[in-house]
Parts: structure tokens; sequence; C-alpha cells
């Protein structure tokens, strides 16, 4: 049994690439963990652990970095995302929104499965099409869902792995506060930085 290492760009383990040595490919195949680079958002995700997803894995670990509601979270901190929501998946009914579960036609809401011990803090996300980066669209999260972070694919990951019961686990590093788009306000070096730091020796304690 392995683990499957998913993250959406190279971009964002370029360290763990380089630490352990791996080819330059989307989907890297080795003797303790395989490397799968999904390429951005739900759908990509989606098609890509369609392709590659099995019960030779126990264990899913999505990588990535995210967007943080929470000014109380310093940029560049990891958290370990055990629960997210597909944030936009229902209907609008004038000024209320209907997810899909209230609308009887699935689930919007996914949790990690995994049994180990992760020394993170804990924080719930949410996953979306579009980047929030308007005030109204910011305060009407916090107050439909109330998440810590926000990223492109992280329920993604999870309602895969619920699909064939495989064990999950999301970490994010956070690379900017939600807010109005300011490029000049996001930390995404030390972001990537902590979060590749953080992989490679949870990857290498494994081994």
């Amino acid at each position: 049994m392995k683990t499957l290492v998913v993250a959406a760009t190279k971009a964002e383990l370029t360290f763990f690439y380089q630490h352990f040595n791996l080819p330059d490919s989307d989907f890297v195949e080795s003797k303790n963990f395989d490397l799968l680079i999904t390429g951005v958002g739900m759908v990509a995700t989606a098609f890509a652990l369609g392709k590659h997803l099995s019960s030779k894995y126990n264990l899913v670990l999505n990588l990535g970095i995210a967007g943080s509601f929470s000014r109380d979270m310093a940029l560049g901190t990891i958290l370990n995302i055990t629960e997210d929501t597909f944030a936009e998946m229902g209907a609008e009914n004038g000024t209320e929104f209907l997810s899909i579960n209230d609308l009887g036609f699935g689930e919007n809401h996914y949790t990690s499965t995994t049994p180990k011990n992760v020394d993170l803090p804990i924080a719930k996300g949410i996953t979306v099409n579009c980047v929030t980066g308007s005030e109204k669209s910011i305060k009407n999260l916090i107050s439909r869902l109330n998440p810590t972070t926000e990223s492109m694919e992280g329920a993604a990951v999870f309602y895969a792995c619920k699909q064939l019961n495989i064990a999950s686990l999301q970490i994010r590093s956070i690379s900017n506060y939600v807010e109005p788009r300011n490029k000049d306000n996001w930390k995404i070096g030390l972001a990537i930085k902590n979060l590749n730091d953080w992989a490679i020796n949870f990857i290498g304690e494994m081994n």
C-alpha cells in the first residue's frame, strides 16, 4: 500500500521534487509514494484522480497553498483541513443560497478520514471555482459557512477518497488573506517553503 501525494501545481511542491529527486512529470511513481499534479480547480482534480486513484493507495495527501479568512493566522501557517465544503454548489433563491443538500441532489460537505495523528492546527475549508475577492462575497461566505480557508481543490479530493473509501489528509499553507485582490500582500514563497518542509518531513517519517 502506498501514499498518493496530490497537488494542483508543480510550483507548490518545488522543493519536494528537488528533495526526493523526482522527474519533472505530472505523475511520478516511486517506491514509497506516488505524486500526482492535477491542474488547478476541482474539475481538473476530479479528472486526474479519476485516472490515477485506486485501492492500491491507503492514503491520499493533498498539499497546497490557500487563502485565509482569519487574520489570526499568520501567513505561512500550516493547517490540517479536516472538513471542506463545495461553497458554490447549489442554487440562488433571491438573496438566499440553497445548497445541493437543501435541494436534495447530493452532499457538499466532506471530511478527512486519516487515522494518522498530525500535529497541526485544525481548520475548516471551502472549495471554490472563483477565488473570493469582494467584501460582499467575503461577508456572505463567513455568514453562511464560517470557513478558515479557501482553495480550489480540497473538497474534490475528499469527495474522490470517500467514493473509494481511501483515507485522506489535506494540508494547506496560508499564502494570503481573503480580501479584495492585492498581490503585494501575498507571501506565496514563504507558504510554499513551509508547506514543502512539512511534506518532506512527513513523507520521510512514513518511509
